[in-house]
């Protein structure tokens, strides 16, 4: 049926397709897979299957758009038809001008057979193309699987043993025995050393006494004077001064026994149009000083995706948090934000 139609119009049964012309159409469809291979990255942020699926639908549309192409010129040209008018026709509206040239080639030729069918081939090609390819595009990726292997450095050899302990000097003891003392000396010594015994001093009180005096006292002081009676009507020691007052810090750091600061005006961030289309989604973590009125300072980002850092820096840098106190003193605390980006199912 089809071949009564598009590829038989003349009389003598010749086919208008020749040989030549599929042969362009090939090149030209080859040509266009290859020019979205390594055009469409630079476009585009897709990568991957995305991007052999979108190639592969401009090769099947340009391939196509060349066989419609020739298909009317050589047909046009046989039934002496405005050959270059229907050309640009079809090379500016592409599908619906070889449509209203084959409508109008059949009612100039009587044969209406040669638009009705074609015309329900090509819908019945679209409506399966559409069904094949709409999955392909709109795929969803599984998460990537990480393996987390926490690396823990092995532990320190021990310390090498302590020397031993250095023997103690050996102390020779001369005993000296009842028979050395009475034995007579051998050599008579030519002086004798006198020994004197120096008298002990005296014992020397403490002095009491209190620079300059105090009125009524004893020069020099005297034990249980003035100053004693003082003490010791007292009875008691005057107890210590108290210890300084630890300094409260400016800035504290959000970890270990320092909790995260309450959240009081939380604005969610808008999602990005750009990333939503290329359905991008992920979390940017962002560093921030939360200050003594609970407002965000000096906002920095440490990691996400760069099509949706500006939306997280926008959100965060409206919120607001409850003023965190330490020794009843407001300080400054520097955390940790992260903002999940999401794409509903």
């Amino acid at each position: 049926m089809f071949d009564e139609t598009l590829l038989d119009s003349a009389p003598s049964h010749a086919p208008v397709l020749r040989n030549v012309h599929w042969i362009i159409a090939l090149v030209v469809a080859v040509a266009g897979y290859f020019a979205g291979n390594y055009g469409l990255p630079l476009l585009t942020a897709a990568e991957g299957k995305v991007i052999v699926t979108q190639s592969l639908i401009l090769a099947v549309l340009l391939g196509s758009w060349a066989l419609m192409l020739c298909y009317v010129y050589a047909d046009a040209k046989h039934f002496g038809f405005s050959v270059w008018a229907w050309f640009l026709l079809t090379l500016v509206t592409y599908l619906v001008g070889f449509i209203l040239y084959l409508i109008y080639s059949a009612s100039k030729t009587g044969n209406w057979k040669r638009a009705t069918m074609p015309i329900a081939y090509i819908f019945e090609i679209l409506l399966v193309g559409v069904l094949i390819l709409l999955p392909l595009i709109n795929y969803g990726e599984l998460p990537a699987s990480t393996l987390t292997v926490s690396l823990t450095a092995p532990p320190p050899p021990p310390p090498p043993p302590p020397p031993p302990a250095a023997a103690p000097p050996k102390v020779v003891v001369h005993r000296v025995t009842v028979e050395d003392i009475m034995k007579a000396p051998t050599v008579i010594p030519k002086t004798i050393k006198q020994i004197k015994e120096e008298p002990e001093p005296p014992p020397q009180m403490a002095a009491v006494g209190v620079v300059g005096g105090v009125p009524g006292g004893v020069p020099g002081g005297s034990a249980g004077g003035v100053i004693g009676g003082i003490i010791g009507g007292v009875g008691t020691a005057p107890p210590p001064p108290p210890p300084p007052k630890a300094a409260t810090p400016k800035r504290i750091r959000v970890g270990g026994q320092v909790e995260s600061a309450k959240l009081i005006f939380q604005p969610k961030p808008e999602y990005p149009p750009l990333a939503k289309m290329a359905r991008i989604q992920g979390t940017v973590r962002l560093e921030a000083v939360i200050s003594k009125d609970g407002t965000i300072q000096d906002l920095k980002v440490v990691s996400g995706h760069p099509l949706l850092v500006k939306a997280a820096l926008e959100a965060v840098q409206r919120w607001r948090y409850q003023p965190t106190l330490l020794n009843g003193e407001p300080v400054e605390v520097v955390t940790e934000i992260d903002v999940n980006f999401t794409l509903a199912e």
